[in-house]
C-alpha cells in the first residue's frame, strides 16, 4: 500500500535554513536546497495525467540507462482526486501521495519539486517551491502569462544566490537529431544562416474534441500557441544559438468557437473517453497562430502552430538554411536529420538523410539501443531527467537545460506574437523583457 502523505502542521527545525534570511514573512521563509543529501534526488510530482505519466516514467528510467552522480527516487505524488493519485502513486513505484501540493514543499526528503500541472498554476507552485529551497522543474509554456513568467524568472534569480536551480522541459532539445543539428550549426557547417521555417502542426483539436482545460484561456493562457509555437522557438534558439529579436507580423484565429462541456473523464491531450453534455461552452484560445520573425544575427524566420492541420498527427519539423548548407527535421521521423552539404561539388549535393542512432556519434544515442535500434517519445524526457540530475550532481548536462530566465525569452516571442497578430503591428521582443 501507498502511504498518503500529510502536510505536517509545523516545519521541524532540521526543515529550516539557518536564520539567515530573518525579516522575511514566515509564509515564504527563504530556505537553504533540501533533499538532495546522501547520494540522492528526491522528486516530488505535481500533476498525474499525460505529462504526469511521461515525467514519472523519466524520472522511473534515467539512472537505468544513464550513470548519473545521485540516485533519483521519486518520494511524493500531488493530484486533486485522492483515489486516482494513489493509484498512480502505486503504478509508477511513489513513496507517497497526496492532495495537498504544499506538502511536498515541507518534505526534507524532497530536493526537486516537478511542476505538470495547467500553465496559471505554474507561476503559484514554482515560486512557493523555490522559496521553500527546492529545485524546480517546470512544465512548458513557463507560465499562462507574461507578466507569471517574469515573476517566477525574478525568483528563480534570487534563488540562484543560494544554490537553488530550474529548469523547463522543453524535451525536444534532447532528441539526438536535435542536439546533433545545433552541434552541426556550432562548427559552422551551415555557416551564415539565413532563413528559419518551423511548424508544429496536430490535428487533435477538430469539433469533436470537449471544452478541455487546453481551450480555457484562464487556465491554459493560449492553445496551439503556448502549447506548440513554445517547442519549435525553444528548437529555434536552442539550434541556431541565436535570439528573435522581433515579430514583424502575426495571424490568430480560432476556428472552432464552441465545444461540448465536459462532465468527467478523459485523458491524453484530447480527453478520449471524457464525458460530455449537450451544452456548449466558448473555446478561449487560438486553434492557430502564425507569425513571422526576424533573428539578431540577421536570419528571417516564420513559425506556424495548429490543432488543426489534418492527418498531421504530431509533426514537430523545423528547417534551418544557411549558405554552406541545410537541414530539416521532423519529429514524425525523429531518429533522422535531413542533411544538404553545399560546399560539395554540384553533381553530388542532395539530401543526405543521416540516422542519429551512433553512439559516440550522436548525442544520446550511446545510452539507449545500437545502431538503428530506433528510440521513441519517452526517450527525450528520460535524457532530460538524466540531465537535470547530472546538473544537480554537479556534472555538465549533454547539452544545455533551459533554466527559467531561457524560457521567458521563449515566453516573451510568444507574447510579442500575440500582440502583433491583435494589434497588426510589428513588435519589438526588448518591449516585453
Amino acid at each position: 500500500m501507498i502511504p498518503v502523505a500529510k502536510r505536517p502542521t509545523k516545519p521541524t527545525p532540521e526543515r529550516r535554513a539557518p536564520d539567515a534570511n530573518a525579516g522575511r514573512s514566515a509564509e515564504s521563509p527563504k530556505r537553504q536546497v533540501s533533499g538532495t543529501a546522501a547520494g540522492e534526488v528526491g522528486i516530488g510530482l505535481i500533476g498525474t495525467k499525460f505529462m504526469g505519466r511521461a515525467h514519472a516514467n523519466a524520472w522511473s528510467q534515467a539512472g537505468r540507462f544513464f550513470d548519473l552522480p545521485k540516485r533519483i527516487r521519486m518520494r511524493c505524488v500531488a493530484g486533486r482526486n485522492p483515489i486516482e493519485t494513489k493509484a498512480f502513486a502505486d503504478r509508477w513505484g511513489i513513496a507517497a501521495a497526496t492532495v495537498d501540493w504544499r506538502t511536498l514543499l515541507e518534505d526534507p526528503a524532497i530536493g526537486l519539486i516537478d511542476v505538470l500541472t495547467p500553465n496559471h498554476l505554474h507561476a503559484e507552485m514554482s515560486i512557493a517551491a523555490i522559496e521553500a529551497g527546492k529545485h524546480v522543474a517546470c512544465e512548458k509554456p513557463l507560465a499562462g502569462t507574461l507578466e507569471d513568467a517574469k515573476a517566477m524568472a525574478k525568483a528563480a534569480r534570487a534563488a540562484a544566490k543560494r544554490g537553488v536551480k530550474t529548469f523547463v522541459w522543453f524535451n525536444y532539445r534532447r532528441c539526438p537529431a536535435v542536439a546533433f543539428a545545433r552541434q552541426i550549426v556550432e562548427e559552422g557547417r551551415l555557416g551564415r544562416i539565413y532563413h528559419v521555417r518551423a511548424s508544429y502542426l496536430q490535428d487533435w483539436g477538430k469539433a469533436s474534441t470537449p471544452l478541455l482545460w487546453r481551450f480555457q484561456a484562464d487556465q491554459a493562457g493560449s492553445g496551439a500557441h503556448g502549447d506548440l509555437n513554445a517547442h519549435i522557438i525553444d528548437m529555434a534558439r536552442f539550434i541556431t544559438g541565436d535570439e528573435v529579436t522581433e515579430v514583424v507580423g502575426s495571424i490568430e484565429q480560432t476556428f472552432i468557437k464552441e465545444r461540448a462541456l465536459v462532465t468527467g473523464g478523459g485523458g491524453e491531450i484530447a480527453g478520449k473517453g471524457a464525458t460530455t453534455k449537450r451544452k456548449t461552452g466558448t473555446s478561449t484560445v487560438d486553434d492557430a497562430v502564425l507569425f513571422l520573425a526576424r533573428f539578431a544575427g540577421g536570419a528571417v524566420a516564420s513559425f506556424e502552430a495548429t490543432r488543426l492541420a489534418t492527418g498531421n498527427q504530431n509533426r514537430n519539423q523545423i528547417e534551418i538554411n544557411g549558405e554552406k548548407g541545410s537541414i530539416k527535421f521532423d519529429f514524425e521521423r525523429m531518429n533522422e536529420l535531413l542533411w544538404w552539404d553545399d560546399t560539395l561539388p554540384s553533381a553530388l549535393r542532395g539530401w543526405s538523410r543521416i540516422m542519429c542512432t551512433n553512439g559516440g556519434d550522436h548525442p544520446y544515442a550511446s545510452a539507449y539501443w545500437p545502431a538503428a535500434h530506433l528510440i521513441g517519445y519517452e526517450h527525450a524526457f528520460v535524457s532530460m531527467a538524466a540531465d537535470i540530475a547530472l546538473a544537480l550532481g554537479g556534472k555538465k548536462p549533454v547539452v544545455a537545460l533551459p533554466d527559467f530566465d531561457d524560457a521567458l525569452q521563449t515566453q516573451a516571442v510568444l507574447e510579442a506574437a500575440i500582440r502583433s497578430a491583435r494589434e497588426r503591428r510589428p513588435v519589438a521582443v526588448r518591449e516585453l523583457v
